[in-house]
């Protein structure tokens, strides 16, 4: 595969990944202060989003693959480097935060006693991963054009 190739599918699945990342923080404000009955409403919106975590996926392993290619590069391979591990640090933060708080309250079904720190993680984990895609996808361009 051409290196334009891969930077392109680099660039362009990590902006996928900032999509759905973006939402939820974009609503995180309107969101935290809902009562719990609207708020196990509104989260019913999000059934058939799992699908969505194929980009940060798909997109590490681009990055991470970019950065190799360029590894003669160390300017460009530094901002794919550095922007494909803000990528795995989102993954991170959806095995340790986000998917418990879908866990424990059943996707959002269930309400058990301590669901409003399950919602602070959940809303907040989502928010911090939507910054962290935002940093990784200007690194991952960074990198394309300094090449």
């Amino acid at each position: 595969m051409s290196l334009p190739v891969v930077q392109f599918a680099a660039i362009l699945l990590t902006a996928l990944a900032l999509v759905p990342s973006g939402a939820h923080a974009l609503a995180l404000r309107n969101k935290i202060k809902m009562p719990q009955e609207r708020y196990f409403a509104a989260q019913q919106i999000y059934r058939g989003w799992a699908l969505t975590g194929i980009a940060p996926a798909a997109a590490v392993v681009v990055d991470l693959c970019l950065a190799y290619l360029v590894r003669d590069r160390p300017v460009a391979a530094w901002f794919s480097l550095t922007g494909g591990l803000c990528l795995a640090a989102t993954l991170l933060i959806f095995f340790v935060r986000i998917w418990p708080a879908n866990q424990a309250t059943d996707d959002w079904v269930s309400t058990p006693p301590e669901w409003p720190d399950l919602r602070r993680r959940w809303e907040y984990g989502h928010a911090v991963s939507a910054g962290l895609i935002l940093v990784g996808l200007c690194l991952v361009t960074a990198g394309a054009l300094v090449d």
